[in-house]
């Protein structure tokens, strides 16, 4: 999790993420992610919160789809180590 503040002073969750090593992460891991970021909207403004996913096994097509809505992102391990600084 990610916090930061606004700027009236509100504490906000700019991001909730997961990791996984050697899962294919798909909608199941959206929607646990989603489901978090719904039980802290009542302590915590969640209206700008990116949901994020580190895969090094890859996504299944939900979760590809759901990165192209802009739902959430998507980070692999070639983006995860790459070198290119404009990623």
């Amino acid at each position: 999790m990610v916090f930061g503040e606004l700027p009236d002073g509100t504490e906000a969750l700019l991001s909730i993420g997961e990791a996984k090593w050697n899962d294919v992460m798909g909608s199941g891991h959206i929607d646990r992610l989603r489901r978090i970021r719904d039980l802290l909207s009542t302590k915590f403004d969640t209206t700008h919160t990116r949901l994020a996913c580190y895969s090094g096994a890859g996504f299944m097509p939900a979760a590809l789809a759901a990165s192209d809505r802009g739902d959430v992102v998507l980070i692999d391990s070639d983006a995860l180590y790459s070198s290119d600084r404009e990623r």
